[in-house]
């Protein structure tokens, strides 16, 4: 008999030893590596909230069984190992990620409206946004007690409702509204604003239906919002015509009021980024208030001589800093690209370097903590991977010494900068492709060859030109730094014009796969916060997540989730839609649905379709089988026994009514009793799967708000 203290057979200790000779293997790689493990502590956190995203709260039993099993692993193999380490803080990340996006979650919850509501409401305004591009003023506010709405809400209306009268923030007004919970996504993957809503505690949208009747006026504050307000029509009136648009947006961030044409101009081009407060502009704002305070600094010899001037003038520009993302609305770029420049000033008074992978990462570790819901959102995305490659990039070694300062001529030094914005923009659209294809179904193929003379305009010209108007404003005279800025973004908009313009400027894609999208995420990450040999391996979850992408198949009919739409696509990216007044933002979300740059056609228009005035039949050749298409079109009653009739012969009825009981296709009743459960539906008839908006969101807190709160009172 073996004694319980004594020693193992051999056969049975032989796992143990192979399990301690893979444990010490992966050490030793590790130990490679040590300087890099700290940069995926936000990777770790980031999961935690992704794992939120995907599960809801539900996922936190199946997250901690596995964290607690992670640990347990850790010891078995002993904590002094460098992997049983890491296996315990990929534990904690997870878990901290989880918490943060979950806490962030309940601390938010409110009411959320679950039907249309007409009536009579009064509230105190809290915002106020002009968006002139569409003709309309953005309220938020904030509902009075005893009339049994949300406590914030949204409200459109227009200068004709409030008339003369001034309307400021702390206003108490009373109007006529139509309110509707806020909505979700039309079709699967596209755009949630009902999430957006959730975090930003709004339970209801809508608009107004008559004339403002103000309360209690108050006067106009030197608030926050009011001053960027006040700012933005500023430079819009000041401004050559047509610039002033953009020209707000680059100081203020707000891009309400440019021109629908323009912005679609900017984000073809990929030049939409410049539109979007974020690294670029604080990083203008931030030098030029350093160069700024240094040069003034030093004019005084009592200060020159006493203190470090550099550091006066780093905490200068951090508070300019921090000034300026207030008055962009603190979006989370913003606060991104705020966080980081006070990192690069506070490691340039230490002495240390001003920008590396850590600072990066501090600030992903900070913006996740705070604001975890924005880790979802391309913003979030965009911006770190735009960042993180920056800093990869020029701190590879063939980089280094391609940019290393030497003796030659300006030319020459000029070409050589220029060669190194155009490598970095290649490099960061690339990697930038599978984050706004996964988000907008769409990318500009050029954007790396256009930002090569944008950002240089925005950044030395327009930008510097506009700071110096509104200092010169304050004595009557900036008109001539305002005209030099309006001809430098007349320059921008010229070039996006004609770069969108070109053929091929823009790709279209359907919508691919969550995990695929993981997969190219993992890989990027992989190949970029590794420095041994190893971190070629993440080439493969990136080549497995470019070809899910590139095979995606488009959806061949879409249904919104109210019934009343429906699009039919060919695998060439023809589509036609059911009605002819389908508006802009429907026909939008359908065309980057499908991935197709083509121009939609009328539904009598496709082969093998016989419409009457109520009813659609749609004939579709699919794999190995014909597919009929049923739909209705208007509300008009149809006779029971010849609606059963048409349905029988149907594989899919669509209708934005309830159909009757006798209404039975061969697969599937897409009417409005199914939708309201379901939301927006894609088909992909060869496989014979539909999927739809709430496979995807109904574990999401505010879906289930929205159906279990107790109804508004009509």
């Amino acid at each position: 008999m073996i004694s319980f203290f004594g020693s193992l057979p051999r056969q049975y200790a032989r796992p143990n030893f192979q399990i301690a000779s893979i444990s010490m293997a992966i050490d030793r790689r590790l130990e490679r590596e040590r300087e890099q493990l700290p940069l995926w502590l936000p990777v770790g956190i980031g999961s935690g909230i992704g794992i939120w995203q995907v599960t809801g709260d539900s996922g936190l039993v199946p997250l901690l069984i596995m964290s607690v099993s992670l640990v347990l692993f850790s010891v078995a193999i002993g904590l002094r190992r460098r992997l049983a380490r890491l296996l315990v803080i990929a534990a904690i990340t997870l878990i901290v990620g989880f918490a943060a996006i979950s806490l962030k979650s309940a601390s938010v919850a409110g009411p959320v409206m679950q039907k249309v509501w007409t009536g009579s409401l009064y509230g105190r305004v809290d915002k106020i946004e002009y968006m002139g591009a569409r003709g309309v003023i953005r309220l938020e506010i904030a509902t009075g007690e005893g009339q049994n709405l949300p406590p914030k809400i949204r409200l459109n209306l227009t200068q004709e409702q409030i008339g003369t009268a001034s309307l400021n923030v702390g206003a108490i007004i009373q109007v006529r509204a139509r309110l509707m919970p806020p909505n979700g996504p039309i079709l699967p993957g596209s755009y949630d604003f009902a999430r957006r809503a959730w975090f930003q505690q709004l339970g209801a949208t809508g608009r107004a239906l008559g004339p403002v009747a103000i309360v209690k006026s108050t006067a106009a504050s030197n608030s926050i919002p009011e001053v960027r307000n006040f700012l933005t029509q500023h430079i819009i009136a000041q401004m050559p015509k047509g610039t002033g648009e953009i020209g707000a947006a680059l100081i203020t961030g707000d891009q309400a009021n440019i021109d629908p044409v323009d912005a679609q101009a900017m984000r073809d081009s990929g030049m939409a980024h410049l539109l979007s407060i974020s690294g670029l502009h604080v990083t203008a704002v931030v030098g030029f208030l350093f160069f700024l305070a240094g040069r003034v600094f030093a004019l005084f010899p009592m200060v020159a001589l006493r203190y470090p001037v550099p550091l006066l003038a780093a905490g200068f520009s951090a508070l300019g800093a921090v000034a300026y993302t207030l008055l962009a609305g603190a979006e989370v770029p913003t606060v991104r690209s705020c966080i980081a420049a006070l990192l690069i000033l506070l490691a340039m008074a230490l002495g240390r370097e001003a920008l590396t992978l850590r600072l990066v990462s501090a600030g992903a570790i900070i913006v996740l903590l705070f604001w975890p819901e924005a880790m979802a959102g391309p913003s979030f995305q965009l911006s770190f991977a735009a960042v993180a490659t920056i800093v990869i990039l020029h701190e590879a070694g063939w980089m280094k010494r391609w940019t290393e300062r030497r003796d030659e001529a300006l030319i020459a030094r000029a070409l050589r900068a220029i060669v190194a914005l155009i490598v970095t923009g290649i490099a960061i659209e690339f990697i930038l492709a599978p984050i706004t294809l996964y988000h907008f179904h769409r990318t500009g193929m050029y954007s790396a060859f256009a930002n090569v003379m944008a950002i240089p305009l925005t950044t030395f010209l327009v930008m510097p030109a506009q700071a110096l108007a509104l200092m010169l404003d304050l004595a009557g005279i900036g008109a001539p730094a305002w005209w030099i800025a309006g001809q430098g973004i007349e320059a921008i908009l010229t070039l996006a014009r004609s770069v969108s313009s070109l053929q091929g400027a823009v790709m279209m894609m359907p919508a691919m796969p969550l995990w695929a999208f993981v997969m190219m995420v993992f890989g990027g990450l992989w190949i970029g916060l590794l420095k041994s040999p190893a971190r070629v391996g993440g080439l493969l979850p990136v080549a497995i997540g470019m070809w899910a992408m590139l095979s995606a198949p488009r959806p061949d009919v879409l249904v919104t989730s109210d019934g009343k739409h429906l699009a039919v696509s060919e695998p060439d990216g023809r589509v036609a839609l059911l009605r002819a007044r389908t508006g802009e933002y429907i026909q939008d979300m359908m065309l980057e649905s499908v991935g197709t740059l083509s121009e939609p056609v009328n539904i009598e228009q496709w082969p093998g379709t016989h419409c009457s005035p109520d009813v659609c039949v749609i004939s579709m050749r699919r794999g190995s089988r014909e597919w009929s298409i049923m739909a209705t079109r208007t509300a008009y009653a149809i006779p029971e026994l010849e609606m059963a009739a048409a349905c029988r012969r149907a594989d899919i009825v669509v209708s934005d009514r309830w159909l009757p009981v006798s209404c039975q296709p061969k697969w599937i009743k897409a009417d409005r009793g199914m939708l309201a459960e379901s939301g927006g539906l894609a088909f992909f008839l060869p496989s014979g799967t539909v999927v739809s908006v709430n496979d995807e969101n109904a574990h999401y807190p505010w879906v289930k708000a929205a159906r279990t709160e107790p109804p508004i009172n009509q």
